[in-house]
């Protein structure tokens, strides 16, 4: 019988969010429809400021009456202490539930294909008391699991490169690796594209300013892939364009990148981008239908 290769992503955590009302808690505190989040499928939400700005993202499994939160550990205590400040008097308990799970990737199609999952962004089902899901992101990045600590015997673990390598080459931002903390808008992230927003379910969290931004049409940087060409510049350092800083490096895999950008630096008239000693080479992915301006100067 054929083993499923899976990788461990040790920077996961996962919080529990329970309690007779913890839906109707989420439901006004995240950017996705709480209502979609159901045993057969999963979603990816933030929580943001009252500003409209990028606090956490997450991926919100349902599990009996409970929601699971796959989030990053190192700001797990950060998240958890963020959602018991808007708990008040809610019948709603939060809790680290990481020593009950393991967060995992089954990468790309072949990981869809072991699992038997529909290329469906957000499908779920259980696999042996594992919850399995299509990535609701996007369906290229295969599956992801959570998984009881006491049920790795299914499976062959690899190491986690290939994720990164694929996240990164299809220009998919995560965490406070990619977006910055308090800094950068829901939609300079990608999150329409990328199905982490609901436009139609009404207030949430810094629901005003990510609706006016879209209705306005007012995204002028988004998070894109770049090559790199050149020495390898550290993440965080600014990039270049005729002197001008456009933007900023985050993570990075080999020649390949994730970079914050003001569009207007992909103008067809736009100075080469420099970052450090190297250049960079930015790309629109497929995935990303983007309105960019025909000269350099038109968004500045």
């Amino acid at each position: 019988m054929d083993v499923t290769r899976i990788c461990l992503l040790p920077e996961r955590g996962v919080i529990e969010v329970g309690g007779p009302e913890a839906d109707a808690f989420l439901q006004g505190l995240l950017t996705n429809d709480m209502d979609r989040a159901d045993p057969a499928h999963v979603v990816y939400a933030a929580l943001l400021t009252p500003q409209g700005k990028y606090l956490f993202d997450f991926f919100v499994l349902r599990r009996g009456d409970t929601c699971l939160l796959d989030c990053e550990v190192a700001r797990l205590a950060e998240l958890s202490k963020r959602l018991n400040f808007y708990r008040l008097r809610a019948k709603v308990t939060v809790r680290d539930a990481s020593p009950d799970f393991r967060v995992a990737a089954a990468i790309g199609q072949e990981g869809l294909e072991r699992l038997a999952l529909p290329s469906i962004a957000g499908s779920a089902k259980i696999i042996n008391d594992a919850i399995a899901y299509t990535d609701p992101r996007h369906a290229a990045m295969g599956a992801r699991l959570l998984l009881p600590h006491d049920n790795m015997g299914a499976y062959e673990i690899t190491s986690p490169d290939g994720y990164h390598q694929l996240r990164i080459s299809l220009g998919i931002a995560e965490g406070a690796a990619d977006i910055a903390i308090e800094k950068y808008f829901l939609l300079e992230a990608n999150f329409e594209e990328l199905n982490g927003v609901d436009f139609k379910k009404g207030c949430y969290v810094g629901q005003e300013l990510v609706s006016r931004m879209k209705h306005r049409n007012a995204v002028r940087k988004r998070i894109l892939p770049v090559r790199i060409e050149g020495p390898c510049p550290p993440a965080g350092t600014a990039i270049l364009a005729g002197g001008r800083e456009v933007g900023r490096l985050h993570s990075i895999y080999g020649e390949n990148a994730l970079a914050y950008l003001r569009l207007s630096a992909l103008a067809p008239d736009a100075p080469a981008l420099q970052c450090g000693a190297a250049k960079l080479a930015p790309r629109v992915p497929d995935w990303l239908t983007l309105s960019l301006p025909e000269t350099e100067d038109e968004q500045d």
